[in-house]
């Protein structure tokens, strides 16, 4: 098997095993046009050139038998501290079980870290056992949860962190002061990607339970408006959320 960076040939086998490998994790929850509708946007001609053409993202594949098996998805994205966010890591079916999500990650890992990351994240729904068993195997720690709706539908999706080369887990939380004098807390392992920079969830206590709103790092503005759908836009610079994983199901 071999593993080397993904190219504009290599989308439509992308797709395919995109999809195959959501079917078999998710296809006890999703139904498959929500599936099918998911990976059109997501892996779609001008998405996929546009991420293979970004210096800070990191597409790999494992081909085997001169066909992708698998591949893998990440972000390196410039917070308080620069973290390698996985998008993805999919291996078809077919050929899980034999290690190839192993080496994918530990190649993934080692690009990451050439870029300057202090930490890594990967998202997988709890409905994805197989999923949340592999990020815990490769020795992920589960650090935090989210509801996102998919298909008109609740879904817990959890949040892993790992530390690959600083020796212990990082301060997470940081308080700060609004302008009016208020304390809150910005949580820097929850974000959405931003068109600037990064939008951090922001509580008004030190234990996350009672949310404010967000912080744009590309400013440091806590003057952030979100519509009903979900749009979140920094009203100081303008930095806007960008849709990611499964928000392209349904904002």
């Amino acid at each position: 098997m071999d593993i080397r960076e993904a190219t504009a040939a290599d989308i439509d086998r992308i797709r395919t095993v995109a999809h195959e490998s959501l079917a078999a994790s998710y296809g006890h929850a999703l139904k498959d046009d929500i599936i099918a509708q998911a990976v059109e946007r997501w892996y779609d001609t001008e998405t996929l050139t546009d991420d293979l053409d970004d210096p800070n993202t990191e597409f790999l594949v494992a081909v085997a038998d001169d066909e992708i098996v698998g591949f893998a998805q990440s972000y390196v994205v410039d917070r308080r501290e620069v973290v390698g966010e996985i998008d993805w890591l999919h291996v078809e079916p077919e050929s899980r079980e034999s290690g190839i999500g192993d080496e994918l990650l530990a190649a993934l890992e080692t690009r990451l870290l050439d870029h300057g990351v202090s930490r890594i994240e990967g998202r997988v729904l709890a409905a994805n056992e197989a999923g949340t068993g592999f990020f815990e195997r490769e020795q992920f720690e589960a650090i935090g949860e989210r509801t996102v709706e998919i298909g008109g539908e609740p879904f817990v999706e959890k949040l892993y962190s790992k530390f690959p080369e600083t020796g212990g887990r990082q301060v997470l939380t940081e308080a700060a002061t609004l302008p009016d004098g208020r304390q809150v807390y910005i949580a820097l392992d929850e974000s959405v990607r931003g068109s600037d920079g990064p939008f951090y969830s922001v509580y008004l206590d030190r234990n996350r339970t009672e949310r404010y709103g967000y912080f744009c790092a590309n400013c440091d503005s806590f003057g952030i408006s979100m519509d009903t759908m979900g749009r979140v836009v920094c009203n100081d610079c303008e930095n806007r959320r960008k849709p990611t994983r499964w928000d392209a199901s349904y904002l």
